[in-house]
């Protein structure tokens, strides 16, 4: 597993998410309450992007189906067993990296 670069810090306001594309995969990353995290960006449901979805506190909504996942875990707020799967963040200066395997 590898850290790479995704996006910059200064675009993800506080309380928002987005999309982003590293090694030929997508994932969303989430600035919730100031702190980052990230996820796979496709919804397990119907392949949604979770990107392009809200931000509610913890809970990221896809914007397909509205089916919600805590972006600080990715478990279904319905079914803790479905989840997408989170990945470790490191922010350095404006610079919002994530390991990807």
């Amino acid at each position: 597993m590898a850290f790479v670069k995704v996006c910059a810090l200064s675009k993800i306001a506080p309380g928002s998410a987005t999309q982003v594309e590293a090694g030929g995969r997508e994932y969303v990353v989430c600035n919730a309450e100031g702190t980052v995290y990230a996820l796979d960006g496709v919804c397990p449901h119907a392949g949604g992007p979770l990107g392009h979805g809200a931000l509610h506190g913890h809970m990221l909504v896809c914007p397909w189906h509205a089916w919600e996942f805590d972006c600080r875990t990715g478990a279904n707020d319905f079914d803790d067993a479905i989840r997408v799967a989170r990945h470790e963040v490191r922010v350095e200066g404006d610079d919002v990296l994530i390991d990807i395997p």
